[in-house]
């Protein structure tokens, strides 16, 4: 398990796309990878980790070991680990199994927690209660005494 203080070593970095370069394509290698450019759009697969520095924008998908993000990221994204770094921006789909968020990290998106084994929801009964034991309730708020039958009633 690794601790907020311990951040994973970034290993071997094999592939660097500069601050002055723009890349479209994919991406596949077994070591890691280091993004301060931009990329528009393809793939990035590797059994190592992605950082994508401060000025660096990214647009595609990734699937990695871990991913730091301190510059602009928008895709779908799956990693054991996802850390969104102070001043880093993300939208898109995130499946992480550990996911860091510093203070003034953004992200707009779905985030999936993966687990090995299902977690149960301990809300479904509440919902189904409600929605047999209440009258004239619907899931999208109609019936009885929501306001809206009101509404139309007095024209």
């Amino acid at each position: 398990m690794v601790k907020r203080d311990q951040r994973p070593e970034p290993d071997r970095i094999d592939v660097v796309i500069g601050e002055a370069a723009t890349f479209s394509g994919e991406i596949r290698t077994e070591a890691s990878v280091r993004i301060d450019g931009v990329m528009e759009g393809g793939r990035i697969e590797t059994l190592g980790n992605v950082i994508i520095g401060p000025n660096a924008r990214v647009r595609g998908d990734i699937r990695a070991r871990t991913v730091s993000v301190s510059g602009a990221y928008q895709g779908d994204l799956t990693a054991q680990r996802v850390e969104l770094l102070e001043g880093g921006r993300m939208w898109g789909t995130l499946r992480v199994a550990s996911f860091l968020l510093d203070e003034g990290g953004y992200l707009h998106g779905e985030l999936i927690m993966l687990t090995e084994e299902a977690v149960e929801n301990p809300f479904e009964d509440i919902e189904e209660e409600v929605a047999t034991e209440t009258p004239g309730f619907d899931e999208e708020g109609g019936g009885e005494g929501n306001g809206k039958d009101r509404d139309q009633d007095q024209d």
